[in-house]
């Protein structure tokens, strides 16, 4: 018999005939399904710090306390951020060394977001769920820059908050022509202080019930309000390069803060100071409505109006020229045109790409 003879044996070798070791855990078919988590509990995010969060269980409830958590691996794509309301599983007593998961999150009702610049429609959300924005500005050191102002202003209509404005530091500085600029702005509430001294009791009567978040050029006295508002919260404080103009950054991240006044409670979200707040995730036909006396004198325009400079027959041009926009009217006018004509040239170079 040859070598390549195997007579009777033909199955010696077959495949089907090699016994391997099972191993269930390999050869397992996966699946995407995930455990319903029924046990999962509703927590507030009140901040972030490399990776972990600290998240409040039971709140308002008899065993309100604090936990961290870590995200679970399906929603390393979702930002989680300050204010949300997450579903949390495992250990969340908030004993020290434990760690708890988010496995979901709530529908938001608002979320703030801003962008790197106007061109750039990559946002990056700031805070979720606030229903009021409180834009803190100095009447001196740093100067107050009004169109910083609108941005605040625009971002907060586009996300259905209500925006409150508080100016610091009157004591140095009359903050009357800088608020002039706001003065067709309907419904906006403003706070200043008198003599050096802010109104905390009256700002304070703003924040019950709400959450609202804080927001403002460094160095504007805002972690000094968030102190004195919440005397528990211990913000840094800073001061104000006298070469530069410039605050330093004394917080760091966002943070939520318990607020306790006379008449109830409420959140106070602290955030970073920033320089600048891109608008390039807005909707171009909603920059308009924080111009509301802007855009009353829009409703005569034509269907299409762009409202620049060299718009036809642009209503709002034409009551400019009328003196129906009050003394202001053309500083306001110009800021509406600037972003405008940045979101236009956005546009035209998006549709230019191939």
């Amino acid at each position: 018999m040859s070598w390549l003879d195997t007579g009777d044996d033909d199955d010696e070798f077959d495949e089907a005939s090699i016994r391997m070791r099972p191993n269930p855990k390999a050869n397992r078919p996966r699946t995407k399904r995930r455990p319903a988590h029924s046990d999962a509990r509703i927590a507030r995010v009140l901040g972030v710090d490399r990776g972990r969060y600290t998240v409040l269980v039971d709140e308002d409830g008899p065993n309100e306390h604090t936990a961290l958590a870590v995200r679970a691996r399906e929603l390393r794509k979702t930002p989680i951020v300050t204010g949300d309301q997450a579903r949390v599983v495992g250990d969340t007593s908030g004993s020290e060394g434990t760690l708890s998961r988010i496995i979901g999150l709530q529908e938001r009702t608002s979320l703030l977001r801003r962008s790197a610049d106007d061109t750039d429609q990559v946002e990056r959300v700031v805070v979720a769920n606030a229903d009021q924005m409180l834009v803190v500005v100095a009447a001196a050191d740093p100067e107050p820059r009004e169109r910083l102002v609108d941005r605040y202003l625009i971002a907060a209509l586009d996300a259905g908050i209500r925006p409150l404005l508080v100016v610091t530091k009157t004591d140095l500085a009359d903050p009357s022509g800088f608020l002039s600029h706001f003065e067709g702005v309907e419904g906006l509430q403003v706070f200043t202080s008198a003599q050096g001294a802010m109104p905390i009791e009256e700002i304070g009567r703003q924040l019950v019930g709400h959450s609202t978040v804080f927001v403002g050029h460094s160095g504007v006295g805002k972690s000094t309000l968030v102190n004195a508002l919440v005397p528990d919260a211990h913000r840094a404080t800073g001061h104000v390069n006298q070469v530069t103009g410039r605050g330093r950054h004394t917080s760091s991240s966002t943070v939520s803060l318990r607020y306790h006044g006379a008449e109830g409670s409420g959140w106070v979200i602290d955030t970073p100071g920033v320089r600048s707040f891109g608008l390039g995730h807005v909707d171009p036909a909603n920059i308009l409505a924080a111009y509301t006396d802007l855009a009353a004198a829009a409703a005569e325009c034509p269907r299409g109006c762009t409202h620049l400079p060299d718009a036809p027959d642009c209503a709002i041009v034409e009551a400019l020229a009328e003196g129906r926009l009050g003394p202001n009217g053309a500083a306001r006018l110009d800021s509406l045109q600037r972003l405008l004509a940045t979101f236009a040239e956005r546009d035209r170079n998006a549709a230019a790409r191939p």
